[in-house]
């Protein structure tokens, strides 16, 4: 356990996340609603909705209505992602704190993802970032596949650093460190997080777990251990990757704080109004959601005693 309540930052990210690959349209009041029940769990980021073509993700062409009418928390960042300057010029008159800017490590999955490759993508961001950068609200940029790509295998981390370099270099305020398909693994993270902080002390690192192959826990508690304290999770667990066969949510919130909080960390995030929240999805968007947490209560959730206990089992039953 922990023995200093270290403060980690959570930022929540089904409403754009898990919402754009649901196949059932989330209506624009309910979305307003659940980011404004999110708003009051205590999350540092909450990232809205995404500024792109509506016939590319038409889960989310409600993007200004629904940053126009959410209600703000004094504290909390709330931002979106954008894909090009068109998104950007929307997000803005949005009045949007940050923008959130991705690409893939990879070539391959930036071409299955983005449809361009690395360089069109840098190519487009930069413009991007030279619009945002006249103003106030802060820059993030996404490296998808930055721990192994479905198509490519590992990304060395020489790579990983030198597409972080290309866009400190412009000046961004954030990056994100994403784990797109679930294949890192705890030494792995821990090497790529040590080296990263090291070398651009000045960036604000998140790390962005999958629970693929359900190591999404371990691999934060290796990034913790290297330093980083920003931790994107998903309400429910929900989202993925579809360029990726069989790549399942992102790290689950509720699993998440529940972790960090028996180990001793600070969030600052409410876990029961985190539930509360996390129960609506299924109604939501039509179906169950992964969340353990959601389903068996947390560690000290206790339950009564079987009614049929005093008077005797009439046969002996062992559960290990």
């Amino acid at each position: 356990m922990s023995e200093a309540k270290k403060r980690l930052y959570i930022q929540e990210v089904a409403t754009r996340d898990g919402f754009q690959n649901e196949s059932r349209f989330v209506e624009t009041d309910a979305k307003i609603a659940l980011v404004n029940g999110l708003s009051q769990c205590g999350f540092a980021k909450i990232e809205v909705t995404s500024f792109t073509s509506p016939k590319a993700i038409p889960a989310l062409r409600d993007a200004e209505a629904v940053m126009h009418r959410i209600t703000r928390k004094p504290g909390v960042i709330y931002t979106v992602l954008v894909p090009n300057v068109r998104g950007a010029e929307r997000a803005l008159s949005s009045g949007v704190d940050e923008v959130n800017l991705v690409m893939s490590l990879s070539e391959s999955h930036n071409r299955s993802n983005l449809r361009m490759t690395r360089e069109q993508s840098f190519a487009q961001f930069t413009e991007v970032i030279s619009v945002v950068a006249k103003t106030d609200v802060a820059i993030n940029v996404s490296l998808s596949t930055a721990m192994g790509c479905p198509m490519e295998g590992d990304v060395p981390v020489e790579e990983v650093l030198r597409w972080i370099q290309r866009f400190a270099d412009l000046n961004v305020h954030g990056v994100t460190l994403c784990d797109t398909t679930g294949m890192a693994f705890p030494s792995q993270v821990h090497n790529l997080c040590f080296q990263a902080k090291r070398a651009f002390s000045g960036l604000d690192f998140t790390l962005h777990f999958h629970n693929t192959r359900g190591m999404a826990l371990a691999n934060t508690l290796a990034a913790i251990d290297a330093g980083v304290d920003r931790f994107d999770s998903s309400l429910g667990g929900l989202g993925g990757c579809p360029y990726a066969p069989g790549a399942t949510g992102n790290v689950c919130t509720e699993e998440l704080v529940h972790m960090l909080e028996l180990d001793g960390y600070d969030t600052g995030v409410d876990l029961a109004a985190v539930l509360d929240n996390a129960a609506l999805l299924p109604h939501l968007i039509g179906h169950d959601v992964p969340s353990q947490i959601l389903k068996a209560g947390r560690r000290l959730d206790l339950h009564p005693m079987a009614t049929d206990v005093a008077g005797g089992l009439p046969e002996q039953r062992a559960f290990v």
